[in-house]
């Protein structure tokens, strides 16, 4: 069991590592990146970041992979002609419960 003086200094550890994560970039370039590769390299990092995290949390939350892949390729579709984000949700999670449903009749 964790006692409070053991808790603080983990919490401060912890804080002072995403501290530094994110101040250490700021303190090393003191100027503006003029490279248009490392400055598009920076600009997709997010959505790469995003997209490694999101996939396979999306494969493997529900019962079936096959309805997870059938909801997602609906949101993947849906998206592509411009629907907007609460659509896309909303008829993924249609699919995917009308997937789990088929499922398990079958």
């Amino acid at each position: 069991m964790m006692n409070h003086e053991t808790f603080f200094i983990y919490l401060i550890l912890m804080a002072a590592t995403t501290y530094l994560i994110r101040v250490i970039p700021f303190v090393l370039v003191k100027h503006r990146i003029k490279n248009v590769y490392i400055r598009s390299f920076l600009t997709y990092i997010p959505y790469a970041v995003l997209a490694a995290m999101t996939f396979p949390a999306i494969l493997y939350s529900t019962s079936s992979v096959i309805s997870a892949a059938a909801g997602l390729v609906c949101a993947v579709i849906l998206s592509y002609f411009g629907v907007g984000p609460m659509g896309v949700a909303i008829a993924s999670c249609a699919v995917v419960y009308i997937a789990d449903l088929v499922m398990t009749l079958l």
